[in-house]
């Protein structure tokens, strides 16, 4: 059986921020260089589902550019048998320190290319065993045929995203996507109550999007909107009957926050004010005192009432910007993940028995 053809370093570095887009899980460890070097190696040997060859780590740092121009079949097998011989001596040009095996194991295959399914692991070896165990997955390892471009390629890397990917990965790499792209056309906002409002185009109306429709219906029992602004300085929406049904006085000139919901299943109602941060903005503890004091003012009792922040994704530059920042006791809620959510519990070992399962003494 002859070698798969291989495509450069470059050129295999390339597709994969194609096969990988933002909001893939574990995008960095699939994408950066060595994740592409370490792929081409498996390709260069031959290490693909099916084909009874397998990689070890370190042959990946024993490779050389010098090397990896010699493609006949006749030079990689005799690599691919070499390269698995102990040697002490240096290996002129090699890509990396002898040391780096253990990060090409546990951080680009097994947390990046063995999580999404991309590598495949040798059964009946003990965890011990020197023996080489990881192979790329077949269809994974065919997108990477030089001959694959264009058109095709985009097909062929579709194809596979819809048979290997997730649901909820895909589901990410949408929102994502939508988010990066979002402009030229205005959002649409479905209401529970069926009533729609139009926002302007961008991350931050997406996102207040995400968290009416899919966040208010999946976690509130009878979910109702109060307050919708599109920043700081425009309202979109407000409801100032629902309002004075629960008491709340809206003065937008008070620097609501960017959604103020409530919860009418509950016999006592629950208050909901949610910043949506595309760039900044999270609740704080200083924006979470004063959110209280606007609920306190209206006679919401502190129990009732809740604060979120609500991001696009958790790799978003916005998130890690905010993190740091973020108050306690209010939650963190992700649209491109809806079914979590973070909640950031000023602690006592009670919470912390309770979250492990653990029983009082």
């Amino acid at each position: 059986m002859s070698l798969p053809p291989l495509l450069p370093v470059k050129g295999i570095h390339a597709r994969l921020q194609d096969i990988f887009p933002e909001g893939s899980p574990n995008r960095s460890n699939c994408t950066w260089e060595i994740a592409a070097r370490t792929i081409f190696v498996m390709i260069y040997i031959g290490a693909v589902e099916g084909r009874d060859s397998w990689l070890r780590p370190d042959q990946v740092t024993r490779m050389t550019d010098g090397q990896a121009a010699r493609e006949s079949d006749a030079d990689r097998i005799a690599w691919a048998i070499e390269s698995l011989r102990s040697s002490k001596g240096e290996i002129a040009g090699r890509w990396y320190a002898v040391n780096t095996r253990e990060s090409i194991r546990d951080d680009t295959i097994r947390a990046g290319l063995i999580a999404n399914g991309v590598v495949v692991e040798r059964t009946g070896l003990a965890t011990t065993s020197p023996a080489p165990r990881y192979a790329l997955n077949r269809a994974f390892a065919g997108l990477f045929d030089p001959e694959l471009e264009g058109d095709a390629l985009k097909r062929a890397i579709g194809d596979w995203q819809r048979d290997y990917l997730s649901a909820g990965a895909l589901a990410r790499i949408t929102m994502v996507r939508k988010g990066a792209i979002a402009g030229g056309d205005h959002v649409l906002v479905r209401f529970p109550n069926g009533e729609t409002r139009r926002m302007a185009p961008g991350a931050s109306s997406l996102i207040s999007q995400a968290v009416i429709e899919v966040f208010a219906p999946r976690y509130l029992a009878n979910p109702g909107i109060v307050f919708l602004s599109e920043s700081r300085h425009k309202v979109v929406a407000r409801d100032d009957d629902l309002a004075k049904a629960i008491g709340l006085k809206i003065d937008a000139a008070r620097n609501l926050p960017d959604i103020v919901m409530v919860d009418l299943g509950p016999r006592d109602p629950l208050l909901f004010f949610v910043e949506v941060v595309a760039t900044d903005g999270p609740v704080t503890n200083a924006r979470k005192q004063a959110l209280l004091a606007v609920a306190t003012d209206a006679g919401f009792p502190a129990e009732h009432v809740v604060f979120m922040t609500a991001f696009l994704d958790r790799r978003n530059a916005a998130f890690k910007k905010a993190f740091d920042g973020l108050a306690w006791g209010a939650f963190v809620w992700l649209a491109s993940e809806p079914d979590k959510l973070i909640y950031l519990h000023d602690g006592t070992p009670e919470i912390v028995r309770t979250v492990a399962g653990w029983r009082s003494a």
